[in-house]
């Protein structure tokens, strides 16, 4: 397995990898995740900016056996509200690995780089968001020294129904 920065070149590649990750999270709570029906199409702009970036990190795992991208990680540094002590924070926004290549290793080598480069980058702090159905990511982030720190709540409101297609 090799992980490395994306370039420009990987988005193609990327991109299926972005729908599944979508798909997974909207068919769980599509309340909370449902995306716009361009989300491709903005992924597409959005990551080659993140590959050329250097206050972002965009990483791909390959498998070796086939040489395919199998994972990704996206991440950006973002402020912080300013009544906090710290100014910003490194933010991972995507973590997947195709199922089929699972328990492999992949994720934890993107989830190292990450946290690797945003040390580098000189952040104190690395935060993400996960479903809150997703039990098998927070204990997978736990034991890359992630911490659960809020818990985020939604009270969907009558008029904000979702319309056709969960396009926004």
């Amino acid at each position: 397995m090799t992980v490395r920065p994306a370039t420009s070149d990987d988005v193609a590649s990327i991109l299926p990898l972005v729908r599944e990750l979508c798909d997974l999270h909207a068919s769980r709570d599509p309340e909370r995740f449902a995306v716009r029906a361009d989300i491709l199409d903005r992924y597409a702009s959005w990551l080659p900016l993140r590959a050329s970036d250097p206050r972002s990190v965009l990483l791909v795992a390959i498998d070796e056996r086939d040489g395919k991208i199998v994972g990704f990680t996206v991440g950006t540094i973002e402020p912080e509200v300013p009544i906090f002590w710290i100014p910003e924070c490194g933010w991972i926004h995507d973590l997947y690995v195709l199922p089929a290549y699972r328990s492999r290793g992949h994720a934890s080598a993107l989830v190292q780089e990450a946290v690797g480069r945003f040390r580098a980058m000189g952040v104190a702090q690395i935060r993400l968001h996960t479903g809150a159905f997703n039990d098998d990511a927070r204990r997978f982030f736990a034991r890359h020294g992630f911490r659960v720190s809020v818990v985020e709540m939604l009270h969907p409101l009558p008029q904000s129904q979702l319309p056709q297609g969960g396009d926004r």
